[in-house]
């Protein structure tokens, strides 16, 4: 029996060491046994968005399918799969670091290989992604993540196949600004193959993430993500709708779209005449006619629409990450009011509080815009909790600039609030803009803002003590002094989302994971609630 090696490099695989990958077959039975036995176990690790973890599940699902097995961890697998994040200096700092760890291993386990894929892998500069990842021996672009079981060599009788020819040459390839960029062209049909052949190796049972939009067509100037993963490219709306009600006969309790930006889907689609009812253009940002072209409202109520023999929704709970202010319509607000599946919770970065800061951004909208989108919000979704990405420090903010940012959550009063120091990212334009305001002065701004948020989120929550609600418990949990966990409680913990998507901690049995149950709130935290167990929702 020849062993199948990844020709990566021109290196045999040589032999585990014990107890490391697949155990030795029983020799009685040796000549019925095919190639899979020997292929390598793979572990991948992920960084950064949803949409990473999302294009992980289907870079696993496809190794699944040509037979390797997955590693717990990077110790015992002989393929290393890091899906990067670019989005900050410190994401790629953290897979910077492992260089060294992953030449030892490699230099123990020669047959050991490393992929490198994600937002830091850009059409642009890969000699500069060799120095900087030398123990990495092959880079893929996000665009090119459905060819990793081909240019790994590990296509075989049992794989599904689906991966497309790798394009040559500057085919794929789009300039975005003064760099070339990969196009998202062929992912929406590459992940239609996946979820027929069902080589999508999904995490949970009960939530699931479903891309609807790839890549990005906005002007952010600190934003790395147009040129790592192109012009925005939408599903067609048909294939988005077929995944949803796979998913939906699944058992899939709680489902998210996903997108660099989430609601721009269908601009970029034919018009048809089922959406004649869509009248519209941007209010905000870059004018776009819309009439006519499928639009996430009209999603929202298609997945919505799907209901079970008691006319509820078959997917109980619908979200969608990240929004972006431009593409907020009206007809959008609308739907999520309307749609009982979708839940009560809006992730709308905002970035900053100052109208030079967002223009200097390349947001192409203002704090009053902004603050316009979250009062129609809370008129039409009463209680809806919003939350929200912020950096600071950005290139020229001044003191009262920064100032102005604290006002805004003050005034807005955010359920959380993700948020960062500016890092120059290259080749971005921010890059060309002078990076003055001091680390000490970023990190002094950043923990004020962070001290701000933290009394601002804990008031919100203090609001859902004495309350019921509905948790989808998704995870086991070590309880924690921080969880405000029930004075004298020992019994297991486990944690789940409400539909607002505030965290709960409640002791419960592990076998609660997957489930709906009622909780009374008891305790809040600025970042947690905890509660007790009432029953099955």
């Amino acid at each position: 029996m020849s062993t199948r090696t990844l020709p990566v490099l021109d290196i045999g695989m040589p032999a585990r060491r014990p107890g490391v990958g697949i155990p030795a077959p029983d020799e009685r039975v040796a000549e019925f046994l095919t190639d899979d036995q020997v292929l390598p176990r793979f572990h991948v690790w992920t960084l950064g968005c949803q949409m990473n973890h999302s294009d992980s599940e289907e870079m696993a699902g496809a190794l699944l399918a040509a037979g390797c097995a997955e590693a717990p961890d990077m110790a015992s697998a002989g393929l290393i799969v890091i899906n990067s994040c670019a989005i900050r200096d410190q994401a790629e700092q953290k897979v910077i670091g492992r260089m060294g760890v992953l030449a030892r291993m490699k230099a123990a386990e020669p047959g050991l290989r490393v992929v490198l894929t994600g937002c830091s892998v850009r059409a642009d500069g890969l000699v500069d992604l060799q120095r900087r990842y030398p123990a990495v021996d092959l880079f893929l672009r996000p665009d090119q993540e459905p060819e990793l079981v081909a240019r790994l060599g590990l296509d075989s009788a049992t794989s599904t196949g689906r991966a497309s020819a790798a394009p040559t040459g500057s085919e794929g390839l789009q300039r975005v600004g003064r760099l070339m960029a990969g196009t998202a062209d062929r992912l929406p049909g590459t992940r239609a193959a996946a979820v027929s052949t069902g080589g999508i190796a999904r995490r949970s049972s009960s939530h699931a993430w479903l891309p609807i939009i790839y890549g990005c067509d906005k002007t952010c100037t600190y934003c790395i993500v147009p040129f790592a993963r192109g012009p925005e490219r939408s599903r067609p709306f048909d294939d988005v709708v077929a995944e949803a009600e796979a998913l939906a006969a699944s058992g899939a309790l709680d489902v998210t779209l996903l997108g660099q930006n989430v609601n721009s889907f269908g601009h970029d689609l034919p018009a048809e005449t089922r959406f004649a009812e869509v009248h519209a253009r941007r209010h905000l940002g870059r004018d776009l006619p819309l009439d006519g072209r499928p639009d996430m409202a009209a999603l929202l109520r298609a997945i919505d629409g799907l209901r079970g023999p008691d006319g509820r929704p078959r997917i109980p709970r619908l979200r969608f990450v990240t929004s972006h202010p431009w593409d907020l319509s009206d007809r959008l607000i609308e739907a999520m009011a309307s749609c009982p599946s979708v839940c009560e919770h809006l992730h709308l970065p905002v970035q900053a509080g100052d109208d030079g800061v967002l223009r200097r951004m390349g947001r192409q909208y203002t704090v009053a815009a902004y603050l316009d989108l979250v009062e129609r919000l809370r008129t039409a979704i009463p209680g809806i909790a919003l939350t929200t990405d912020v950096i600071v420090g950005f290139c020229g903010e001044s003191e009262a600039q920064y100032e102005g940012t604290l006002e805004l959550l003050r005034t807005v009063r955010f359920d959380g609030v993700f948020a960062a120091a500016f890092s120059p990212r290259p080749g971005t334009p921010a890059a060309r803009l002078e990076d003055d305001v001091p680390a000490d002065v970023k990190r002094r701004r950043l923990n004020g803002l962070l001290a701000l948020q933290e009394g601002i989120g804990l008031e919100r929550n203090r609001a859902w003590v004495g309350r019921q609600t509905e948790v989808l418990v998704d995870e086991v949990r070590p309880p924690r002094s921080h969880d405000h966990a029930t004075s004298g409680a020992t019994g297991p913990r486990v944690a789940g989302r409400t539909r607002e998507n505030k965290l709960v901690h409640l002791d419960g049995d592990p076998l609660l994971v997957g489930n709906m149950v009622q909780v009374e709130v008891e305790h809040a935290g600025p970042y947690a609630l905890s509660g007790r167990l009432l029953g099955s929702a």
